[in-house]
């Protein structure tokens, strides 16, 4: 048994001081005052700063100069979750745009071998796609928008053990398709969307759970047209992803629809690309040119394509660019996608929780991180 203590703790809920963290293997064991830390245990000093919850992302298209979508691999997927770690991200759904059939088995594929493989940090996958909007794709390469053929049905039935996160367009859903997912355990997002408000709350009652992205690659809010941005609103239990860059979103239209939900629906996602977490400023999409202008990540024709993010830095964009307290910039970054997608032993620092952590500075900066109780 190890116990963490000389910082600051934040368990998920309420920050406290004079307590010490029991990891019992891959697990905690118990949150304890400083002293009462067993004889028998290994003190690890952390020399305070701010222990918490290891961060959860739920779309990550890359990272580190690596791209899922151009190396649908074991490898791919480590090398990403390893650089993503430097920022706190201790639990993540590998990302896999719309693209070819084969492609995307390969990724199911790999996934599945990553997962049986214990990969650290690794939750499962995150399909963006392909099932989407011609006219809401984005950087999406028009070719691969399509409705499901019948190879692709056959890759939705073989989908990892682990979490899946498929986002869709509503509108383009066939007839119980969503309804079929959803009894299989997929967790089913709204994104790319061309849908009107009705087509929107049609596709919640049948079993979106979510919204991809607020705002991006979606009908927005007017008065006479609620489009899909009012429809997640007036979903109250619906959960909304954010990315929190100053780019994809005006930080007052952030502030107003974080208000405008119950607390625990608004999570922090990056949708991060090669150039996060310390890669190049330019890569490759599909054969297409991305490049960084001023922290954007855009297209030949300005198209946004992702994001240059990661977690610690949307942690801190929560607090410096919205005005968040630090408590609840923290959960949406942990408990909130923890709750998303139906992950119950992460996003607290609790008994039996997973190990999974992080220690912050003052300006939320990370300093080290465990997964399952290993320090990375």
């Amino acid at each position: 048994m190890k116990a963490l203590s000389g910082g600051k703790v934040f368990d998920g809920e309420t920050t406290r001081s004079g307590l010490a963290v029991l990891v019992d293997g891959a697990h905690v064991a118990a949150v304890v005052p400083e002293s009462r830390i067993p004889t028998k245990a290994e003190r690890v000093q952390l020399g305070g700063g701010l222990l918490a919850p290891g961060f959860i992302d739920l779309q990550v298209n890359g990272g580190g100069g690596v791209l899922f979508n151009a190396t649908p691999t074991v490898e791919a997927i480590r090398a990403i979750g390893g650089a993503h770690r430097a920022f706190g991200t201790t639990g993540f759904l590998v990302t896999f745009i719309s693209d070819t059939t084969e492609k995307m088995a390969a990724a199911v594929k790999a996934t599945r071998e990553a997962l049986a493989a214990k990969l650290p940090g690794l939750l499962g996958l995150h399909l963006e796609g392909p099932f989407l909007s011609p006219a809401k794709r984005g950087i999406h390469d028009a070719r691969h928008i399509r409705t499901p053929n019948q190879s692709d049905r056959a890759i939705l039935s073989k989908l990892p053990v682990g979490r899946t996160l498929l986002t869709l367009a509503p509108e383009e859903a066939p007839e119980g398709l969503i309804e079929k997912l959803t009894k299989a355990g997929v967790v089913v997002a709204a994104g790319h969307t061309d849908a009107g408000y009705d087509q929107a709350m049609l596709g919640f009652r049948r079993g979106v759970a979510g919204v991809t992205h607020l705002f991006n690659a979606m009908t927005p809010l007017a008065s006479r047209a609620p489009g899909m941005v009012g429809a997640a609103l007036d979903r109250k239990e619906a959960w909304c992803g954010l990315i929190v860059d100053g780019h994809h979103v005006h930080p007052a239209a952030l502030r107003a629809v974080i208000a405008a939900k119950p607390r625990g629906t608004m999570i922090l996602v990056t949708d991060a690309m090669p150039p996060a977490a310390g890669g190049p400023e330019a890569f490759d999409l599909g054969g297409r040119k991305i490049r960084s202008e001023g922290g954007r990540l855009v297209g030949a024709d300005g198209t946004l394509a992702g994001a240059d993010l990661d977690m610690a830095r949307a942690v801190a964009n929560a607090v410096d660019m919205l005005g968040l307290e630090r408590e609840e910039a923290l959960r949406m970054a942990s408990l909130y996608p923890a709750q998303a997608i139906g992950v119950t032993d992460r996003g607290r620092i609790a008994a039996g929780q997973r190990a999974d952590l992080v220690l912050l500075d003052d300006g939320l900066h990370v300093l080290r991180t465990w997964i399952g109780g290993q320090e990375t």
